[in-house]
């Protein structure tokens, strides 16, 4: 495969799992301004922009609110860290493969595409959680197409290990808020909504929201497809199958390829053996050595598949 390509599809996934995490993110937040009347709201929009890295307005220029939240995290298309921005880059993406995407994903891609305008527009009427809500439903949708229509070829490949990658991020992300020294940081309730494990965590673990149980299933529950244990060995899988077989001539690329599965699984084996009630005290380190995983693996799968030849160089010579 092309590395334009494995690149394109690549970011896909992320952009796409990006869309959809923030909608969720979004959503859960304002529902807690709602049903929390007394919270401090420019306290609590903050710490949004730092579970999602996103640098917040001066606090001696303008007031952060919920409005000023939607605003740089929703609807703007020119920031790639917010919902419109990153289905905008994902249609970008998807644009330029869409000989080795299916049909039904592109039409996905491009009709939400096209619908995000009018849906920010009668988000201003009815509120911002249809918008949301309709994002993370075309998320899925995607999702959902590309899995029941895709072969499990290189291309499947590159956009599942983008997604996970980015699943493994945010994620981490949202789990990083309650370790700062903030009283105005989410209820564990909130951050099981915002990652849609809420559901799934009552029937696992009960009604009891307390840190341990609450961190240890988003972290290490082996059968919710959002944990990050799952998300890991999800990415370690298909880098195995990227990964050239042992016998054989190969390239320096092809000698490189197993970097980024050893990061990735180094992780991932640190989390399996992690004891378990031990988590919330060291659930600091860990997130700050996730977090540099990923980036560190991003890297290095850019560097090991996404190379480019280099640009030929004409010298003219003296006359």
């Amino acid at each position: 495969m092309l590395s334009r390509i494995a690149e394109s599809l690549f970011w896909l996934g992320r952009y796409v799992e990006r869309a959809d995490d923030t909608a969720r993110v979004l959503d859960a937040f304002m529902h807690r301004l709602l049903d929390e009347p007394g919270t401090d709201e420019e306290a609590a929009c903050r710490t949004l922009f730092a579970i999602l890295g996103v640098t917040p307005p001066p606090a001696d220029s303008e007031p952060c609110d919920a409005q000023t939240v939607l605003d740089l995290l929703g609807f703007d298309a020119a920031n790639p860290s917010s919902v419109a921005g990153a289905w905008q880059n994902a249609h970008d993406n998807a644009r330029g493969v869409r000989e080795v995407i299916s049909t039904e994903t592109w039409e996905c891609l491009n009709a939400t595409h096209h619908a995000l305008p009018a849906q920010r527009r009668a988000s201003g009427r009815v509120g911002p959680h249809a918008y949301l809500r309709y994002v993370r439903e075309r998320a899925a949708l995607f999702s959902g197409l590309a899995d029941s229509t895709m072969s499990r070829d290189d291309g499947w490949l590159f956009l599942t290990l983008g997604r996970s990658l980015e699943r493994v991020d945010m994620t981490a992300r949202l789990l990083s808020v309650k370790v700062l020294a903030s009283r105005y940081a989410p209820e564990w309730a909130t951050l099981l909504r915002a990652a849609g494990a809420d559901e799934s965590y009552r029937r696992t673990e009960g009604w009891d929201s307390d840190p341990e149980s609450a961190a240890r299933f988003l972290m290490l529950e082996e059968t919710f497809p959002r944990s990050i244990v799952y998300s890991l060995t999800t990415a370690e899988h298909c880098l195995s199958q990227l990964a050239p077989p042992s016998s054989g001539p190969r390239s320096r690329v092809q000698v490189l390829a197993p970097t980024a599965r050893r990061v990735v699984g180094r992780m991932r084996t640190m989390l399996e053996y992690l004891d378990a009630g031990e988590l919330v005290t060291q659930l600091p380190t860990v997130l700050k050595d996730l977090q540099e995983a990923c980036l560190v693996a991003s890297g290095q799968i850019a560097e090991e598949y996404f190379q480019y030849s280099a640009p030929v160089v004409w010298l003219h010579g003296k006359d």
